[in-house]
Formats: C-alpha cells, sequence, structure tokens
C-alpha cells in the first residue's frame, strides 16, 4: 500500500492548531515575487506539495526558489531563462498560468500549457484569457499541443470588467497591471481576503494598488523593491478544517490565528446549528462540542459568504445533525465528487432538483442552459458512519474524508493523500497531538 492514510476513528479531538500559512496566498505571491528584479524573502510559506510543485517549475525555467528556513522562502526570477513551460510542470498545478505575468515581462511572449490542479469544474480560463485581450495582450490557442500563446507588444493598458467575480484571474491581472501604461480598473473583481494580502504584499513593495468599492485600480509604477521579508495570513480552509473535527469528533479545539471576519461566515453557521465557539482572543477561537448538532441548510458563495471550500467539511458534520440539512454548490459545477465515497461509510445523501429563477445569474461557474447540473444534496441526520476504504478525488474532499474516517470507531484507510498534502501542512502531525490515530503508509 502506498500513498494512504490509515485512520483509527472514534476518539474525541482536543488541544490545540497553529494553522499554516494560506495555500491560496502562497503560491499567488511566490509567482509574484519573480517579477522583482532582487531575490524576495517570503515568510509563514506551508511546506505543502503545491510548493515544491511550484519550486520544481520555477527551477525548469531556470529561476530559483527554495526554503532556507522550515517556513522561509527565497525566489529569485533573474535568472529565468525559458519563455515556455515543460506541459509536464504546468499539468501539475493550476497557477501555472498566473506565469504568464513574469514571463511577458522578461521575454514580451511566452508559452504556457492548459493549467492542472484538481478538477472541481471548468473553472473560469475564458475570463484571464479576455481579460489579458483587454490589456493588449495577444493570445491564442492551439488545441494541437495544448499550449496557450501570448504576445506584449506594449505596456498593458485599458481595463477590464469581469462578468463574474473569479479569485485566480483577479490576482492574475493585478499582476499584470501592476507596470502598465496608464491606471488600469479591474471592475467587479473578487472580494476574497487573499487577494488583499497580494496586494498588501505589492504595495509595500513600491506598487499603488487600491480597491474601491467592487472595482480594483492599479497606478502603474516602474519597479518594486523588497526592503523587508513578507509574511502571509494563515489559511482560513485549514481553520475550517481543525474547527469541523472538534465539532464532529465530540471533541474542543482552539485554532490560532486567524482574524475573526475570515470565518465568520463558519462561526455564525456553527452558534446556529448549536455547535460551541469562543473567541478567546482577536485570533484564537475556541471549537467544542456542546450538545446535539441541528440541521442547516447551506449555499456557498464567494467571501464574504460561505466559501466553496467549506461545504465538503459542513457536509460530513451536517451526517450528524438531528435531520435533514441541504447544501447547494454556487461556485463549482463539479463539487460533489466525495459524495459516492462518504456513503461507503453509510452516509445517506441524495441529490436533489433544486429550482433557480435565472441560473445564469445565480451560480458563478459559466452555466450552459443545455447541460444537466447536479447542485444541490440533502443530508440526513444523524447517521452512525462505520470504519471504510476511501479514495481522494480533490484537496479539500480529502479533508472531508480524513475527518469522517477520525469521526467513526473501527480502523479506515484513506487512498491518495497526496492530493490533499498539496494543501495541508504536517497534517499527520497535527492530527497525533490532538490526540488522534493516524499515520501515513
Amino acid at each position: 500500500m502506498e500513498d494512504a492514510y490509515i485512520i483509527k476513528g472514534g476518539r474525541s479531538l482536543k488541544g490545540e492548531v497553529k494553522l499554516s500559512g494560506a495555500k491560496n496566498v502562497a503560491l499567488k505571491i511566490i509567482i509574484a515575487a519573480l517579477m522583482f528584479d532582487q531575490e524576495v524573502i517570503l515568510k509563514n510559506i506551508p511546506r505543502i506539495n503545491d510548493v515544491f510543485e511550484l519550486f520544481n517549475l520555477i527551477v525548469s525555467l531556470g529561476g530559483k526558489g527554495r526554503f532556507i528556513e522550515k517556513n522561509t522562502v527565497a525566489v529569485d526570477g533573474r535568472t529565468i531563462s525559458k519563455n515556455k513551460i515543460d506541459l509536464i510542470f504546468g499539468s501539475k498545478i493550476r497557477v501555472s498560468f498566473m506565469f504568464f505575468a513574469p514571463l511577458l515581462y522578461r521575454f514580451r511572449e511566452c508559452y504556457v500549457p492548459n493549467p492542472g490542479g484538481c478538477r472541481i469544474g471548468a473553472r473560469p480560463i475564458d475570463r484571464i484569457v479576455e481579460g489579458m485581450r483587454s490589456l493588449n495582450i495577444k493570445v491564442d490557442y492551439d488545441s494541437t499541443t495544448g499550449y496557450y500563446r501570448a504576445v506584449m507588444s506594449g505596456e498593458p493598458k485599458g481595463g477590464y470588467r469581469f462578468p463574474k467575480p473569479s479569485h485566480t484571474a483577479t490576482e492574475f491581472l493585478i499582476l499584470l497591471s501592476i507596470f502598465g501604461r496608464d491606471k488600469i480598473i479591474l471592475d467587479n473583481a473578487a472580494l476574497e481576503p487573499e487577494i488583499d494580502d497580494l496586494i498588501n504584499f505589492l504595495n509595500s513593495c513600491g506598487a499603488d494598488i487600491k480597491r474601491d468599492k467592487n472595482a480594483i485600480v492599479v497606478n502603474p509604477v516602474k519597479k518594486l523593491v523588497q526592503t523587508l521579508p513578507y509574511g502571509i495570513m494563515t489559511d482560513r480552509n485549514e481553520a475550517i478544517t481543525y474547527a469541523t473535527l472538534a465539532l464532529a469528533t465530540k471533541g474542543d479545539i482552539t485554532i490560532f490565528s486567524v482574524r475573526e471576519e475570515l470565518i465568520k461566515a463558519f462561526t455564525d453557521k456553527v452558534i446556529k446549528v448549536g455547535g460551541g465557539v469562543k473567541k478567546i482572543s482577536p485570533d484564537r477561537f475556541r471549537f467544542y462540542y456542546k450538545a446535539d448538532i441541528r440541521p442547516s441548510r447551506v449555499e456557498t458563495s464567494p467571501h464574504p459568504g460561505f466559501m466553496t471550500d467549506w461545504q465538503q467539511n459542513w457536509t460530513v458534520l451536517m451526517t450528524q445533525a438531528q435531520g435533514e440539512s441541504m447544501v447547494v454548490e454556487r461556485v463549482f459545477e463539479n463539487r460533489f465528487s466525495y459524495i459516492e465515497e462518504l456513503k461507503k461509510l453509510g452516509a445517506k445523501i441524495e441529490y436533489y432538483d433544486l429550482k433557480v429563477s435565472d441560473p445564469e445569474k445565480y451560480f458563478l461557474f459559466n452555466y450552459d442552459k443545455n447541460k444537466t447540473y447536479r447542485q444541490a444534496i440533502k443530508i440526513s441526520g444523524p447517521q452512525r458512519l462505520h470504519e471504510g476504504v476511501l479514495q481522494v478525488t480533490d484537496l479539500r474532499a480529502g479533508a472531508t474524508l480524513a475527518i469522517a474516517a477520525l469521526m467513526v470507531q473501527g480502523e479506515s484507510v484513506v487512498n491518495g493523500c497526496s492530493i490533499m498534502e498539496r494543501g495541508y501542512e504536517d497534517f499527520v502531525e497535527k492530527i497525533t497531538r490532538l490526540g488522534g490515530d493516524i499515520k501515513k503508509v
């Protein structure tokens, strides 16, 4: 057996968890560092598979990226000598598409393959391509090779209005706009705090980027200069995983450090269903089991709403609720792949037909009226789940299956744990410190 967790569940997990740096900031900020004419030092970077794969990609281009301490990295793009990302590297990680920004500034022309990463839906690549073209970048796609070719004949100019907010596309167009000809406005931009952390980093190095309600205004600068190392925010998705573990195992877990506004949509739901939440300090929260969990209805939406990355964890918790719960996925069209795995443990979960008057507006993915979607589930509870052999289908689903295995009595096997380790640092060690019985084989 390889690439699996062996988990003996049924214990109440208790203790403290220090949260790692945010995956969704680390990857983007490392790519942003390639746009500097100097070595850049970044702190609180998690030692996760996606970061190591990103470094492999950078090195393959001739650049430098490495850990110099446990969670501190040094990134240097000055030695990049290739303007084409090898297919094998691009296919492993989705943010490879953001390399258009540093490569265009160094070479004015570059080639990037269709991105990899978790297959949780047809993510809006078209918004990225449209955004590039709106900023005076020529982009073509060769279906025979799977590569996009981009050419920048002059400094970026113009602006772009996103038809629907897109997290990664917003970050990418910010990078592309920094050294523009004139002021560039990105309208209807995403509101995620991870984007704000990227903006804070860039501004600390001389960029001039401001939010104006739903717009981001990028005023051009000549160069970026780092004077002090930058520490990124902690991972709110990891926070929710351990908070859910506390409730699902009838345990008591304190997490730190995370700002209240980053997880408020989750804590509000926990309080509503009868779970215990106590704010110990501005960035330290205790989650604990108080009494029977009540059923709920959850809809995913961008920040400040209930995140799409949280619904999988919430679903497994709702298998223990006293009644029928519902979860509606609005952000991606293929994010219930873990349902069949939970059913192996005895979970009673069914899809239901969601009636929406204007689905093209309601759903945040590119809705096709000629397709059939399954975007809503009903979870019957409480269920006495049992042990089983499970297969990880994507990163967040992996955490959900691990939670389920830690809940139930007996020994379970979670295959494909390397997918989960793309985004979770020291998962086995953290679970062990909380009293869980888990080992990797």
